[in-house]
């Protein structure tokens, strides 16, 4: 008694149909298979991503030279 009869589904499909007619409910259910099939391209688009980075090695940095500080003799010498 908890769960619907096909004579139930049947009105509700009737309902449905009178209320959007036969176009609109396929164009619904064609705008939700394009969504999911753009939801999968999406994953699959971020999985390439996740593969390519890991397969590529990380930029190098170049070293920089240091500024070395001036020595003691260094700094009495221009004082004089």
């Amino acid at each position: 008694m908890g769960s619907f009869s096909i004579w139930h589904w049947l009105i509700v499909l009737v309902i449905v149909l009178v209320l959007f007619g036969r176009g609109r409910v396929s164009e619904i259910m064609g705008d939700f298979g394009k969504g999911i099939k753009s939801f999968k391209d999406g994953m699959n688009e971020e999985e390439a991503k996740k593969a390519s980075a890991s397969t590529t090695p990380p930029a190098q940095i170049p070293a920089q030279k240091a500024d070395v500080a001036p020595t003691a003799t260094e700094t009495k010498t221009e004082q004089l």
